[in-house]
């Protein structure tokens, strides 16, 4: 059951990056409705199920689903940002090393990660160095897309570890209604600040609203929350690894979207290092490293 749910996740993730770089409206209205709409679809049964959840939530509890809340919010600022500016494979694969960012926190924090690990690690940041080096080629926007995708992964990172402590004593309906809820309303504020359009956009932008929340929202995000409940936020992030050819796939397709050859070589090295990552680590063992105290 675990792997079929990974593979359904895997293929909604897949699906964001090309739907949200077709998606003809700002990202953080892409960003903020995609949040609202998953908010709606999951937090009414789970008001219906349990009416007074809110009053029930510990200190703890409010504590991580905020923080998860919070990097989500600017993970997404970042992410659907990127999609615009850079390829919509080299964004994906940028993202994706969250995996990469919480071996890194791991290691901040004291626990120093295996040798392979430290080599899976390298060999995929000389995959970021390799595509940030063909874009500062192509354009300054790319080089911004690819720099904004970085931090999206670190805020991927938190958000991941954050859940993790969160799901531990949280239903997932629970769990991703408050958090798609609260990062909505992060959301809204930054269109706010910023002056990015509300509901004028495009009619058929909201039919890409509507694809990549059900797409990546629901069958994405969603899942992958169930999943941090039984599975090391670590592995869940390796999991999320081959949404990098299957987004560079689906944009080639649809976006007719071609790259650099160097380009290739650079998420090659990535997803050979990240691979090098999860062989290493198993399933056992790892919750105690990623969780924090």
């Amino acid at each position: 059951m675990i792997f079929f749910l990974a593979v359904v996740g895997i293929l909604g993730v897949s699906a964001s990056g090309p739907i949200m770089a077709a998606t003809m409206a700002p990202a953080l209205t892409i960003a903020l409705w995609r949040n609202v709409f998953g908010a709606l679809v999951l937090g009414t049964p789970a008001l219906i199920k349990s009416p007074g959840f809110l009053a029930s939530l510990t200190r703890q509890e409010v504590k991580f689903t905020a923080i998860a809340a919070t990097a989500l919010a600017f993970h997404f600022a970042c992410f659907v940002t990127s999609v615009k500016l850079t390829s919509v494979a080299a964004a994906t694969a940028l993202v994706c090393l969250q995996a990469a960012w919480i071996a890194l926190f791991q290691w901040l924090r004291g626990a120093k990660p295996p040798r392979p690990v430290l080599m899976g690690l390298g060999t995929a940041l000389v995959g970021v160095v390799v595509i940030t080096g063909f874009d500062i080629g192509v354009s300054r926007e790319a080089l911004i897309g690819d720099l904004l995708a970085l931090a999206g992964g670190a805020l991927a990172a938190m958000y991941t570890l954050a859940g993790s402590m969160a799901r531990k004593t949280l239903s997932t309906s629970v769990y991703s209604s408050l958090c798609y809820t609260l990062c909505s309303l992060i959301l809204l504020v930054l269109c706010l600040v910023f002056g990015q359009p509300l509901v004028n956009i495009p009619p058929e932008a909201w039919w890409g609203i509507v694809g990549v929340t059900v797409a990546a929202q629901i069958f994405g995000h969603t899942i992958f929350n169930y999943l941090l409940a039984t599975i090391s936020p670590l592995v869940v992030s390796m999991m999320i690894l081959l949404e990098i050819p299957g987004a560079a796939i689906l944009a080639g397709i649809f976006l007719h979207q071609e790259l650099p050859a160097g380009t290739y070589v650079g998420l090659a090295l990535i997803l050979g290092g990240l691979a090098i990552v999860i062989l290493r680590q198993g399933r056992s063992g790892i919750r105690k490293k990623t969780a924090p105290q």
